[in-house]
């Protein structure tokens, strides 16, 4: 597990912030906008119904937008052998930050018919082909296929809609 810098972390958002120090039982309330993707990486994924759909292996970055593309998903498999990989649309996880795991709206029969890959065989994650056959599975479009108003729009739709477990964003 990375270090936790969450006592000087500048990225804490909380109301209380305002009225001044915050006490180590408060801390759990808060919740920070800017984490690194070593700090989620390792993190186990659950579905809505609450069953275990594994971990993030690896958080994937569009270097040229910007944007996180994709999260890799660790599924299956017996003790850390015969895992198969999956790329998450990043859109598609909802991150409780009070449980440090990421939800998932998916059953494991979907994940299960999901398009895979082992670790020893990533496809080429730029390629636009395979990367809209991911987002479809998921349901969802594309992020380069966005403009950055509806990227914001669909952000904060989806921000409302989902309150997580300790706390809204």
């Amino acid at each position: 597990m990375p270090t936790d810098y969450t006592k000087e972390n500048p990225n804490w958002k909380t109301a209380r912030a305002s009225e001044g120090s915050v006490s180590e039982s408060d801390r759990k309330e808060e919740h920070r906008r800017v984490l690194s993707a070593g700090y989620l990486t390792g993190d186990r994924v659950r579905n809505t119904a609450g069953e275990d759909l594994g971990k993030i292996e690896e958080i994937m970055l569009d270097v040229e937008s910007g944007t996180v593309a994709y999260a890799v998903l660790s599924f299956g498999g017996f003790l850390g052998m015969g895992n198969k990989l999956f790329a998450l649309p990043w859109e598609a996880l909802q991150l409780d930050q009070d449980d440090h795991e990421f939800i998932l709206d998916v059953d494991k029969a979907t994940l299960e018919q999901a398009p895979g890959f082992d670790k020893d065989n990533w496809p080429d994650m730029a390629d636009p082909t395979w990367a809209a056959q991911i987002h479809s599975h998921y349901g969802y479009k594309p992020y380069w296929e966005s403009t950055n108003v509806e990227r914001d729009e669909n952000y904060s739709d989806q921000r409302s809609e989902k309150t997580l477990r300790g706390g809204s964003f």
